[in-house]
Formats: C-alpha cells, sequence, structure tokens
C-alpha cells in the first residue's frame, strides 16, 4: 500500500513537473518574443504610428480621382467611409466573436484543435481580425526560426508573435479603429489592389460607403482566397463564396433570410479597373507630372546642351510644380516618396474634357488621316518614308533600333554589331499595335520598327486662356506603344500660329491695323545667307499697299 502510494506521489511530481516546465517554457517564450529576442518584433512607436506604403493620388479640377502612384494601390479610409453592410459581412465571416476578445479567441482555438486535430474535419481558421491585422503590418519573416529551431517550433513561434502583436493592438486601439485598420491593409489580389478604397474602385467603380450588401458580401468572400474568388475572373466562385458570406451574417444576426435570398438572387458582375501607368486617362500627362515633381536642382555638367539645361533652370526658377519634392522635405529633413506616401495632388485637368480630347484624336488620326496615309504609300519602294535616300532611311532605320530595349539588352550582353542585326532580321512571334487592338503576328524586330514609323501620331494640349489652367493634356493616342510626349517633347514649326503675335507687338509699338504698306518681299540678312519669306501662290496685290489687317486676315507672308 505504501508503495503504491509513494508511485502515485511521484506520477504527480512528474505530472506537475511537466505542467511547470510548460508553463514556465510558455512564459519564457512570450518573454523573449515580447522583448524581440527571437526575431524582429514592433515597438511601441510601431504600433502606434505603423508604416504602410500609401498611393499618391491625383485629382481633377472639380476633386475627381484621376489615378494613383504606387507600389502598393493602397488608400486610407476612416471607419465612417465603411458601408454598414461591409463591416457586418468582415465580422460574420472572419471574426464572430471579435466583440468579444482582446485580440485571442481562445473558444475558436478550441475549435480548431478538437475538428482538426482530434476529428480530422475542416475547422477554418483560428486567426482573429487583429491577428490577421498583425499580420498584415508585420509580414512574418521565418527564415530566422528555421534556421534556429526547426518546421513545427518555427511555426508555433511565428504563432505567438501575431498573438502577442494582436494583444497589443487591442490595447492601442478601439474595436473600430482596428476593423478600419485590417480594410485598409488586407490585399485583395496583388499589389495594384490592396485595402478596400482601392478593392472597392477596382471591381465595383465606387467608393466603401457606398458599396451594396451584395458587394460587400463579395469583397468580403474575396479574402479567403483572392484570386480563386475574384468577381471579374471567376464570377462563378465569387457567388458561391458571397452565398457563404450571407449564411454566416445570418447565422450570426446580421442579415434576414428573405433579404438574403432576394439578394442571392442578383448575378455577380464587376469590373476589372486596375491602376496602373499602362492604363487609364491622361498617361502622358501622369508621367510629366511624375517626372516634374521628382526633378533634381539642374547641375550643368548632367546637360548635353546649354539649351536644356537654360531650359531646365528656368523651370526651377520660376515653376512650383518642378522639382517640388526637392523643394519641399518633410519636417525631419528627409524628402517625400510620390510612391509611398500618400501624396493628394491637385490638377487643373477636366475629367470630361481629357475624355473628350483622347476620344476625337483616337477618331481622327484611326479614321480619317491613317486610311489615307496607307493609301498614300502603297506599293512605294521607301515607305512610310518620302523625299529622302535610302542610305537617309538606313541611317533613321538605325537609330531607331539603337534606341529599342532590345538593342540595348543585346550590347550589354556583348554581343557583336553584326550578330544583333541578324538577330533583328529574323522573324518570330510578337505582339503589334493596330487601330483595333492588339494582333499577335510573325515578324522580325526590324520589320516591327520600321511598321510602327507607318503609324500616325499626335498631341493635344487644351488651356484656359483667362488662368492658364490646363484642362486636357493628351501627349500621343496609345500610351503602352508610343510613350514620347508630343505635347512637351515634341518640336514643331509653329508655322502661321505666329502671326498674331508678330502683329500684336507691331501694334503695342503704335502701329495701327488700318495702316498701309507696300505688299512686296522683305529679305532678311542671316549669319551665313539671307532669308526671303515666300509666298504662294502670287498674289494680285503684290506691289500694291494693304493694311495690316489685311495681311493678318489673309495670312500672307509678305
Amino acid at each position: 500500500m505504501q508503495q503504491k502510494a509513494e508511485k502515485n506521489t511521484r506520477y504527480l511530481i512528474i505530472l506537475w513537473s511537466i505542467y511547470g516546465a510548460a508553463i514556465i517554457f510558455v512564459i519564457l517564450l512570450f518573454s523573449l518574443i515580447a522583448k524581440g529576442k527571437l526575431g524582429f518584433m514592433p515597438t511601441f512607436e510601431e504600433l502606434e504610428n505603423p508604416q504602410t506604403n500609401l498611393a499618391s493620388e491625383i485629382y481633377t479640377d472639380n476633386g475627381e480621382l484621376l489615378d494613383k502612384f504606387f507600389v502598393e494601390n493602397r488608400t486610407l479610409i476612416d471607419y465612417e467611409d465603411l458601408s454598414p453592410y461591409l463591416v457586418d459581412a468582415l465580422v460574420a465571416t472572419e471574426d464572430a466573436r471579435y466583440y468579444k476578445h482582446s485580440g485571442i479567441d481562445f473558444r475558436s482555438l478550441l475549435r480548431v484543435f478538437v475538428r482538426s486535430l482530434i476529428l480530422q474535419q475542416d475547422a477554418g481558421g483560428g486567426s482573429t481580425i487583429s491577428q490577421q491585422l498583425a499580420k498584415n503590418l508585420f509580414p512574418r519573416d521565418t527564415s530566422y526560426y528555421k534556421t534556429m529551431l526547426g518546421d513545427a517550433a518555427h511555426m508555433a513561434t511565428v504563432k505567438f508573435k501575431e498573438w502577442n502583436t494582436a494583444v497589443r493592438l487591442e490595447r492601442s486601439y478601439t474595436k473600430n479603429e482596428i476593423l478600419t485598420m485590417y480594410l485598409n491593409t488586407v490585399p485583395f489580389g496583388s499589389d495594384a489592389v490592396i485595402g478596400i478604397k482601392s478593392a472597392s474602385r477596382t471591381f465595383f467603380d465606387t467608393s466603401p460607403d457606398s458599396l451594396k450588401l451584395e458587394e460587400a458580401a463579395v469583397l468580403v468572400g474575396m479574402l479567403k482566397a483572392p484570386t480563386y474568388y475574384n468577381p471579374y475572373r471567376n464570377p462563378e466562385n465569387a457567388e458561391r463564396r458571397r452565398a457563404t458570406v450571407f449564411n454566416q451574417m445570418i447565422k450570426y444576426g446580421y442579415l434576414d433570410q428573405g433579404i438574403a435570398d432576394s439578394v442571392n438572387q442578383i448575378p455577380v458582375t464587376a469590373f476589372y479597373n486596375v491602376s496602373g501607368h499602362m492604363e487609364g486617362n491622361a498617361n502622358h500627362f501622369r508621367t510629366f507630372l511624375r517626372i516634374s515633381m521628382g526633378a533634381d536642382f539642374p547641375v550643368r555638367e548632367d546637360y548635353r546642351s546649354d539649351e536644356s539645361y537654360y531650359r531646365d533652370s528656368l523651370r526651377w526658377a520660376t515653376d512650383a510644380l518642378y522639382g517640388w519634392i526637392a523643394k519641399n522635405p518633410r519636417p525631419d529633413g528627409s524628402s517625400y516618396d510620390i510612391y509611398r506616401d500618400g501624396l493628394k495632388i491637385y490638377t487643373t485637368l477636366n475629367m470630361k474634357m481629357q475624355q473628350y480630347a483622347e476620344e476625337a484624336m483616337i477618331n481622327h488620326l484611326k479614321n480619317d488621316l491613317q486610311p489615307a496615309f496607307f493609301r498614300e504609300k502603297k506599293g512605294r519602294t521607301l515607305a512610310p518614308f518620302e523625299g529622302i535616300t535610302r542610305q537617309e532611311v538606313d541611317d533613321i532605320m538605325m537609330r531607331a533600333i539603337r534606341q529599342s530595349e532590345r538593342y540595348k539588352k543585346l550590347r550589354a550582353r556583348k554581343m557583336p554589331e553584326d550578330s544583333i542585326m541578324m538577330a533583328f532580321k529574323e522573324k518570330h512571334e510578337t505582339q503589334i499595335f493596330t487601330w483595333n487592338g492588339v494582333v499577335d503576328t510573325v515578324m522580325s524586330s526590324y520589320d516591327s520598327i520600321r511598321y510602327l514609323k507607318y503609324i500616325f501620331r499626335s498631341g493635344f494640349m487644351a488651356m484656359e486662356p483667362w488662368t492658364g489652367h490646363v484642362k486636357a493634356y493628351v501627349g500621343d493616342h496609345n500610351y503602352r506603344y508610343f510613350q514620347y510626349d508630343h505635347v512637351t517633347q515634341g518640336r514643331r514649326q509653329v508655322g502661321s500660329t505666329v502671326k498674331p503675335f508678330l502683329y500684336l507687338l507691331a501694334m503695342d509699338e503704335g502701329v495701327s491695323p488700318c495702316k498701309r504698306i507696300p505688299l512686296v518681299a522683305t529679305s532678311f540678312p542671316t549669319a551665313d545667307s539671307v532669308y526671303t519669306p515666300r509666298a504662294t501662290p502670287p498674289n494680285p496685290h503684290a506691289g500694291k499697299y494693304v493694311t495690316l489687317k489685311w495681311g493678318l486676315a489673309n495670312s500672307h507672308n509678305w
């Protein structure tokens, strides 16, 4: 009997020792995690001011969003900007006991443990919204744990880290603030769509506060698998997932069964208005804006010509936009990052005028000028070139080849010039621009460059005369294929448009529009010759007296 009692005592000691050791181990583990001894842990300051990459937004003259500059397409919003449907759907689907726990839901963890490990059933996830936010704000870095601990231990350590951060987040923020932060940081498929504001605009062309019940359910459903439940690419999957979200909302009292049945009949329809520098309106204008704001102080050694240096120096001195980032540092002296700091850029561009300008240019080039040009050049040996020698054509093509990315990559690999030219003459599968969309074809790189020389291109800019505000800016008709900006980079003769300025200068000097002068050619000496304006066809008024008014009205060169 005494031996049995001693044996039981020994078992109790072992059991309590194991239990105590486990408690000490957990306490020690949490202490090491909290002090950052097992890898990065956010400080109090980082929890209070979490760093996220925010997209800078460009607005038109009436406050409409034109587009964004971003590394991650993320824009922050407040809790008041969220649709109630969105909040209810999120809590019901992702964390039903959200308002009852303090970062860790032990009941859900027990459910996952029993159903997953013991019953071998799918129990869903046990992570709370606060834990998911911790993972979004401070992404997992598991390399350290894998090398030090092994697979099972490192996963447990990562989970403990998220628990620790989730509890600290709950102490620092209200429930509504955590919900908002989570929706601001959650990805909806890629870096191009991060946060609920970007997702609402991308898939439903609306704002988070205007989301309908069925739209909010689709977006919440995407959180489980953003690509698989993408409403644009996989509408059937999104519809099934939306039904699951509705069922969760019914289960936890956020939605009436009758309303759910009615809304569930609405088919899933979504856009995919993804932002990016190749998409959207005013691409060349946005590029001009980005380059202008990011310009550095002009240094003569960085320029090939005095003209370019003088031009940029003048802009630096007189244009507040040019070099804005360098001229306006943060309070701590560091520079703003246009891709990460969430700047709000307000422009004078008018969205409707911009859209009309882009449409008008495409219609005119596509339907009028381009067909006529193709007809004119058909069958001509040197087409699309005209009035130059074959050698000059070859020189133009070589300049274009050497400016191409493919040529630069081949040269970087030390490929000889003759081998590069052979590569450019070999036919291969490629895509080319056409006025009816991109077409797959088989063509050599040389021929594709020559083909693009056929394509008509142009620029357009509309300015409000009394303010100088630019209302429409079209650098070319297709930014993906033609990134040269004809508004600010193009150089063309001003032609007869200069005449009103010259006549105005004459009147400013006291010459009356009614003043009569002889209509005769005037010659002007230049550095190496004499310039005489041409006037065609011959005018019957030649040699007679005419008024300045007549000269401007008839745009006569003499």
